[in-house]
């Protein structure tokens, strides 16, 4: 299993806790985004810069993920195309995206995207907070000690 962050927008302190991650369980982990990203020197930690534009990023994310993979991202459409690759997509907010969720997301996003549209102040997300950061944490180590159990049952 490989980890690849949509990292345009991933929270710092989540990308902390992915390179630590990274090198305690020796797992390839690669951010990918339009900018230049600086990363902690590891031969676990690699960023691929691609050029701008919309969904440039989250489409080599899906080029170069494999079945299995888990993909950090926010991006409702990003997570469904990792899903439907055989993936798994985890927001920074410690919930995973998951075949019977996805659905109801992307209904939701378009409702708010024609709210929006038509001049409704939606406002915005909440503010990350500590408890965000913990729910991630968690829920990234329940799912990369569930596929290690996995691989180690399969010899």
């Amino acid at each position: 299993m490989q980890i690849w962050v949509d990292a345009d927008a991933c929270p710092a302190v989540i990308k902390d806790i992915l390179y630590r991650v990274a090198d305690r369980t020796q797992m390839q982990v690669t951010l990918v985004a339009n900018q230049l990203l600086r990363v902690p020197p590891s031969r676990f930690i690699r960023s691929v810069q691609v050029p701008s534009g919309a969904d440039v990023a989250d489409q080599e994310i899906v080029r170069l993920l494999a079945p299995g993979d888990l993909v950090v991202t926010g991006d409702i459409p990003l997570a469904s195309d990792v899903l439907k690759k055989g993936g798994y997509a985890l927001n920074p907010r410690g919930e995973f995206y998951t075949n019977d969720n996805i659905a109801q997301m992307l209904t939701m996003r378009a409702f708010m995207d024609e709210l929006r549209g038509s001049g409704v102040d939606t406002g915005g997300p909440a503010a990350f907070s500590q408890g965000d950061r913990q729910a991630f944490a968690n829920s990234l180590d329940r799912h990369i000690s569930k596929i290690q159990r996995e691989a180690a049952s399969r010899g």
